[in-house]
Parts: C-alpha cells; sequence; structure tokens
C-alpha cells in the first residue's frame, strides 16, 4: 500500500468516526472536515453546510455548501460540491468527471438567479437559503470560485483554473483532491503547485535586484511590481497570497485605505515614494538575465507577509481608476525562506517589516508565546482516566498544521502503539477549534458563527491583551478548564445531532448558541458550569446533557426564526442580535443543571489554590535545578559576570554560595534571585 492509499484509508475511517460520533451521513461528516481545512488555508471565509440535489435546465444541479456571504469577502461567491466515497483504493479523476462535478454547480448558480427556480423551494430549506443569498447578492459579486473536495486523485492543473465568465463575472475551478488534502493536513502545504508566471501570465518580467550578501544570509531581493500586474495577481489568487498566520490580523483591518485609494486616484505617479510598499517571502524563484538587468519571471509559493492592505486597496482601485492604475508601482522585499526556518523566520519577517499595518507578537503568529505555552502544557498535562478508560492520556495540541502527523510518522510500529494509546485521536485539537471554545465560553456564539479564521482574528485580539508580559494567567488550571470545554463542546455536537427536536442544518451555530447560553444563565446568577469536573472525570455528567439538550432546541428556535427579510440561517447566526434574542428568551433552569454549577467564587477559590501549588512547585525545581548545575557552573558564571561588572553586590553573594555547593547551600528564595542572574548573564552571551 503506497503512502496516499494509506492516507486515504486513514482519512476515510476519520470521515466515518466522526459521521457515526455525530449521526451525519459520510458526505456531511467529510464536509465539515474538508470545510474546516478549506478555512484554515484561506481558501474560503467560512464553510457553511447548505445541500441541495436536483434538476434544471434539463440537466442536474447541485451543491454541498458555500464560502459565506460575498458582501463580507471582497465580493468572492464561493460555492462547494463535494465528491466522497467509501473505496479504500486510490480513484483516479479524469477531466470528464471533474466537468460533470463543476457543471452540476454551475447550473445551480444559474438556477439561483432564476425567479421561477427559487419559488419552486421550500422556504426553509437549507437549497432555497443559500440560493437566495445568491441572487441578493449577486449585484455585489466579482468573482465566482467553483470548489470541489474530493476524495479521488486529480492529476491536471486544479488551482484557480479558469472556467470563463457569467454575467461579466469571471469563473474560476480549484480542486482539493486526496493528494492536495494530504499535503495540508500533513504538511501545512495550501498548494504544491502556487507558481506565479509574470511572464507567460500577467505582462512580463519585473525588474529585481539581489540584496543579500554574507554566507549566512537568506537569500533576498529588491523588485518594482506595476500596480496593475499585482492587482491582477490578487485578483487570481485572492486572500490566499497572505500569509496564512497573520491573514485573519490582515483582512480584520485591510479594508481599503483611504490615503492608498486617494493616492492612485489623484496622484498615481507619486505611488512609489508615498508607499511603503510589500515584504513577500516565496519557496523559490525563477530570474533571466537581460539587457537591462535582471527579471523575476516566476515564483512559487509567494505569500505577501506584510503589505496585504496596500495590495487589496490596489486590486480595489483598479477597478474604479484603471488609467491611473498603470502609472502605479510598488517596490517589494522579497526573501526566499527554505521550509525548515519558515516558521520561524516568515513571522518575524510580518512583525518586524512596516509600521503601516502593523503586526506585532500579540498578533498570534504560530509561534507567539501562547501557542509554544499550549503546546508545552499539551505534552506535559496527563488527562485522568476518567469514568470510561482506565489508563491516563494526554490532549495533543497541534500548534502548527502536520505536527501530529509528523510526531507519529517519526516513530516505528511499536513507538505508534504507545503513541496512539497516549495521545488518542479523538483528543487531538488545534487553534481555531480552541478559539472557538474560548468564544463560546466568553458568550460571542455570533462570533463564532463567523467561520474559522474570522473567529480566530476575534479570538487572537483578546489573547494579545490578556497574555501580559509572561502570560501566568495561562496555566495548568486553565488548560485543564479548556480541555473541559473541548470535551462539552464535542459531546453537544453529538447530543444536538442525535436529537429528536434536531430538525437537520446550522448544527455549529446551534451548538455553540446552546453552551453559550447555559454559560450567560449560569454567570446571571453568579454562577459557572463546573469546569473542574468535567476534567476529572473526562465526560459530561448526565445532568448537564439534559440542560445541554434544552438549550439546544430553544437555539434552533432562535435561529430558524429570523426577523422579517432575512432568510438564509447562518448569516442571521452570525448577528448580534440573534445572539441577543436567544438571551432574551427565557430557559427554565431545573436542578439538574444547579447540581453542575458552582459558585464563581468557589472557581476562583480554585484557581488560587492551583496557583499556589504550581508556585511550590516551581519553587522545588528551582532548588532541583540549581543544585544539578553544580558548583563548577556557578563558579564560571561568578567569574564571567566579575569580568564584566554585570550583577548586584547581592546576586554575587548569592551566586558566590551557589558556587560552593554542597559545603553550603543556598536557601529557595536565593535559589530564585541566583535564577534570574543567570538568565541575566545569558541574556548578555554567557554559556558553558
Amino acid at each position: 500500500m503506497t503512502e496516499l492509499e494509506d492516507f486515504n484509508v486513514q482519512f476515510i475511517a476519520d470521515v466515518q468516526g466522526d459521521a457515526d460520533a455525530l449521526g451525519l451521513v459520510t458526505v456531511e461528516a467529510f464536509f465539515e472536515k474538508v470545510g474546516d481545512l478549506l478555512t484554515e488555508s484561506g481558501e474560503v471565509e467560512s464553510a457553511n453546510r447548505a445541500f441541495y440535489e436536483g434538476l434544471y435546465s434539463r440537466g442536474p444541479a447541485q451543491i454541498d455548501g458555500y464560502g459565506g456571504d460575498p458582501r463580507e469577502n471582497e465580493g468572492i461567491l464561493s460555492l462547494i460540491l463535494c465528491d466522497f466515497t467509501l473505496d479504500k483504493g486510490i480513484r483516479l479523476l479524469h477531466k470528464e468527471h471533474i466537468q460533470r462535478l463543476s457543471q452540476k454547480l454551475f447550473r445551480f448558480l444559474n438556477a439561483s438567479l432564476d425567479d421561477r427556480f427559487r419559488e419552486m423551494l421550500e422556504e426553509t430549506s437549507p437549497g432555497f437559503g443559500v440560493a437566495d443569498l445568491i441572487k441578493a447578492t449577486w449585484s455585489s459579486v466579482e468573482k465566482v470560485k467553483l470548489i470541489i473536495a474530493t476524495n479521488g486523485d486529480y492529476r491536471a492543473r486544479t488551482d484557480a483554473t479558469s472556467l470563463g465568465v457569467i454575467d461579466e463575472r469571471p469563473i474560476t475551478l480549484s480542486i482539493w483532491d486526496i493528494k492536495r488534502l494530504r499535503r495540508f493536513m500533513e504538511q501545512g502545504l495550501v498548494r504544491a503547485d502556487s507558481v506565479i508566471n509574470f511572464k507567460d501570465d500577467f505582462g512580463g518580467g519585473i525588474p529585481i535586484l539581489k540584496a543579500s550578501g554574507g554566507s549566512n544570509a537568506l537569500e533576498s531581493y529588491l523588485a518594482v511590481i506595476p500596480g496593475k500586474q499585482l492587482a491582477e495577481i490578487y485578483d487570481k489568487w485572492g486572500p490566499r497570497l497572505l500569509e496564512s498566520n497573520v491573514r485573519s490580523f490582515l483582512q480584520a483591518r485591510g479594508k481599503v485605505n483611504k490615503g492608498i485609494r486617494d493616492t492612485i486616484r489623484d496622484e498615481p505617479h507619486m505611488f512609489f515614494p508615498y508607499n511603503n510598499g510589500l515584504s513577500a517571502t516565496a519557496d523559490s524563484l525563477e530570474v533571466d538575465k537581460t539587457s537591462s538587468g535582471y527579471e523575476l519571471i516566476s515564483v512559487n509559493n509567494l505569500q505577501i507577509v506584510n503589505g496585504g492592505q496596500t495590495t487589496a486597496s490596489l486590486f480595489a482601485a483598479s477597478k474604479m481608476h484603471k488609467e491611473q492604475i498603470q502609472q502605479v508601482f510598488v517596490q517589494m522585499k522579497l526573501t526566499i525562506t527554505p521550509k525548515e526556518c519558515a516558521e520561524e523566520v516568515v513571522p518575524r519577517i510580518s512583525e518586524y517589516a512596516n509600521s503601516q499595518n502593523k503586526v506585532n507578537a500579540a498578533d498570534f503568529f504560530a509561534n507567539h508565546p501562547f501557542h509554544i505555552r499550549i503546546e508545552e502544557l499539551s505534552r506535559r498535562i496527563l488527562a485522568p482516566s476518567g469514568t470510561d478508560s482506565y489508563r491516563e492520556t494526554k490532549w495533543f495540541y497541534e500548534r502548527a498544521r502536520g505536527q501530529f502527523a509528523d510526531e507519529r510518522s517519526r516513530r516505528t510500529q511499536t513507538e505508534r502503539k504507545k503513541f496512539d494509546a497516549e495521545y488518542p485521536r479523538g483528543q487531538f485539537f488545534v487553534k481555531t477549534e480552541l478559539a472557538k471554545y474560548e468564544n463560546t465560553w466568553a458568550c460571542l456564539p455570533h462570533i463564532v458563527s463567523l467561520g474559522a479564521q474570522k473567529n480566530f482574528s476575534e479570538f487572537a485580539k483578546a489573547i494579545g491583551k490578556n497574555w501580559g508580559a509572561e502570560g501566568t494567567a495561562f496555566n495548568d488550571i486553565w488548560f485543564k478548564r479548556l480541555i473541559a470545554k473541548a470535551i462539552i463542546f464535542r459531546t453537544t455536537e453529538k447530543l444536538v445531532s442525535n436529537a429528536e427536536w434536531y430538525e437537520g442544518g446550522y448544527r455549529a451555530n446551534i451548538v455553540t448558541y446552546s453552551i453559550a447560553k447555559l454559560v450567560n444563565d449560569a454567570k446571571s446568577l453568579g454562577m459557572v458550569i463546573d469546569l473542574d469536573l468535567i476534567w476529572k472525570i473526562q465526560s459530561v455528567p448526565e445532568d448537564l446533557k439534559a440542560s445541554i439538550l434544552l438549550s439546544g432546541e430553544l437555539a434552533q428556535k432562535v435561529i430558524t426564526t429570523p426577523p422579517e427579510g432575512i432568510k438564509n440561517y447562518s448569516e442571521w447566526a452570525k448577528k448580534p442580535l440573534c445572539w441577543q434574542r436567544l438571551v432574551e428568551s427565557k430557559l427554565p433552569l431545573s436542578n439538574s443543571f444547579k447540581r453542575v454549577i458552582i459558585s464563581s467564587e468557589l472557581a476562583d477559590e480554585n484557581v488560587r489554590e492551583a496557583k499556589a501549588e504550581n508556585a511550590l512547585d516551581n519553587s522545588i525545581n528551582v532548588e532541583v535545578e540549581v543544585y544539578n548545575l553544580g558548583a563548577k557552573f556557578w563558579e564560571s558564571a561568578k567569574n564571567w559576570a566579575k569580568e564584566r561588572g554585570m550583577l548586584t553586590p547581592r546576586e554575587n553573594s548569592i551566586i558566590e554560595i551557589c558556587s560552593a555547593i554542597p559545603r553550603k547551600m543556598p536557601s529557595s528564595k536565593q535559589c530564585e534571585i541566583a535564577f534570574e542572574a543567570l538568565k541575566k548573564l545569558q541574556a548578555e552571551g554567557f554559556h558553558v
């Protein structure tokens, strides 16, 4: 069995497992899994399930979902179709098969613009909801993106290929086949064939100058790119040009900049001196030598890590000021980043690049200290065996896409069994899921309903503010309560799917709303859900399950009965007013619910006790570490510090004591001071 076949077998097993656990048909479970990948990769802003299958214009029309309201997605209408089978072998997909699938999506698009077709649909059906959205927003649509997700193998070019136009709007087709899904899930690669050919596809090569120097420097270049060319590239690739870890941040602030727009309109010839330009990275590039110097011909996996606002604004302005855009030129700093160092280097380039749209460390890159802290906690903290298991396990936090697969693949067959027992596949979670859990408990279900990336962006802002100097609030007890939230969230997904009252559709919205309602109602009583209990038993008590079902039924009613004029329930769930309606709706709190909530004061007391225990553990660990480093180490540190006069008299005297171990033993407080002094020395270059 090949590696791709092995991946497909495991992928199918995961989809079937989700389907069984959540009471879904397999294609619906496939859509949810792929939808998460599409949003994380930047292919779509959100993935909303909206299934329809029928006939139109003497042919089959079908859709499985869409990528959100185009008015909120730069005028891009994304339609998604799934092609999933349980075949363990790899299906080879031919061009004719893909054409049939894309025609089904295209027919549904045409049908949605036909009043007679929409009138035939049931108004409460998901198919009507997306068809009505297409018709209502059509005047705002600037581009149509058809996406086919499949576990087959399609070997032709599949990324943003042109399918012509409809009503003067360009249509592109992207295929996410099993190879592409594997690349992204295991390595975090959105696409392996992202080659931007300036010369053949975008009007010609661009002037470039090599700027790096020294054997240790990354290969770097300075280039000048015509504004029209940059706008055309963005038109094809869209937000996926923005480096994935900063995409949501840039988009949150990346509306059309008034200053940029005015410069293009009034002084296009001054754009170059006025604008800070772009900072970009790439995997590789092709350069040609000409009589006038070097030209950039093509680049593989171009990512704009700073200058997203400039790029998006140029694209928008190119539609309004077509003549002026011809006079616009933009400087670009391009760095070639090898994959082995990209995770560390790319965020730093983004952080330090320019101040026009400043991205700082608090804006949540994959290597932000928050992520590193959660990763460390997840590898260290053992979860109790709970009521349904006999052994302790761990919850695996994947800080960067592909970590889990990489950790597992590097082991032998015997070691993999041990790894699987320690980190069960059902106890694996990623940063967008973490954001979903936290914002649900923050009573922001309308934000969660915006989709994984937008919700993640909002969560990032909160963490940026709350992290502080060292992120002390994000400790062991915080992590344990996070896992308790994950357990409740995942249990709620199953409960909603299997509930008698569940009408199908909008499950993701119902889940976050129903939990937030319980959290909110408990808070109004000065109480909180007992997350420490959930952590201890690693499951949800029956008393809480009963309350979740009551809350879920009420949430479904609010979500599926929007105000007059709103016909798409998914879009209604994104509105603050929808959440306000649920807050104001009366949910009788039974005695069973009162048995799983505790006072806020008691919950805070548990935090204080945990912090005290943690401080004691840290104190003991510091003493042990000071002793283990040994007298010779501290003697070297003492001499190094004295030569440079770097420490205070008190610090010097304490390190003097440490250098006499075991004849003299420093106190616990002295050990702490010695360790802080050592950090100071190491920051200045001391090492043994």
